[in-house]
């Protein structure tokens, strides 16, 4: 299993499933670029979809691997898709755990669209009291809910965390994907596809997910009673479970 964390995490996000599903995967749990002891060497130059694929292709050389399972949390779940679409007919399963890529944030388009509203971010590296009071503003209208909030009160308190929200969202900005090719794709190869949602999480919701499951012959989606950030944990402990019931 080729398993990638979500924004703010490590490779070590995924030990709680390697604890309960050691026996069934040999797991391979990445550091994605900008995070744990992975940096990007090109500065601000986009990480295309043609890049990640060369780079997985010289992985599967490496290590000998030919068909594998992929798990993606929120973040990871663009690294998903990105692998899928390049080797679909090397996919034995899929693992999708509050993806992101199924549906475009506001706050991520608004990073990464070209000119005024790039360099508006950007400038909030320094100054991030402007991107608070917005944050603050917006949630007080009920434009954005709590989840939001949480986000920006944990991943931009200093310099090196909002420069890794920057930089992150625009170099990863060609990593975006529609949702009917990405459900031929799961269809005409009949992958097996899993998505597990938090009841609590506000940011990854099952009606955003329903632009790619409506479209999808066959899936299964569990809705677990927890929020955002355990995803991967409560993931881990259903999978390890008795027989999973659909919702």
């Amino acid at each position: 299993m080729l398993a990638f964390h979500g924004f703010g995490q490590d490779h070590q996000a995924y030990f709680a499933m390697e604890e309960k599903l050691g026996d069934q995967y040999t797991l391979y749990s990445f550091d994605l670029f900008y995070h744990g002891k992975s940096f990007w060497h090109h500065n601000q130059t986009a990480l295309t979809k043609e890049f990640w694929r060369e780079l997985m292709l010289e992985f599967f050389r490496a290590h000998k691997i030919e068909r594998y399972s992929l798990a993606g949390f929120s973040m990871g779940g663009r690294f998903v898709l990105s692998t899928l679409e390049a080797f679909p007919d090397r996919v034995e399963d899929i693992v999708f755990i509050a993806p992101d890529g199924i549906k475009t944030s506001t706050w991520y388009s608004l990073a990464t669209y070209p000119g005024f509203f790039r360099n508006w971010f950007r400038s909030f590296i320094v100054k991030p009291q402007g991107f608070t009071n917005l944050v603050n503003v917006m949630h007080r209208y009920k434009v954005v809910d709590k989840g939001i909030l949480k986000f920006a009160n944990t991943q931009m308190r200093t310099v090196k965390q909002r420069r890794r929200v920057f930089y992150t969202w625009t170099v990863f900005k060609p990593l975006k994907f529609n949702m009917k090719r990405v459900a031929h794709l799961l269809n005409a190869y009949e992958i097996p596809v899993q998505m597990f949602l938090g009841k609590h999480d506000k940011i990854m919701t099952e009606e955003n997910m329903r632009r790619l499951l409506n479209r999808l012959e066959k899936y299964e989606l569990v809705i677990l009673n927890t929020g955002h950030n355990d995803l991967i944990e409560e993931t881990a402990k259903a999978m390890a479970g008795p027989a999973l019931a659909a919702t």
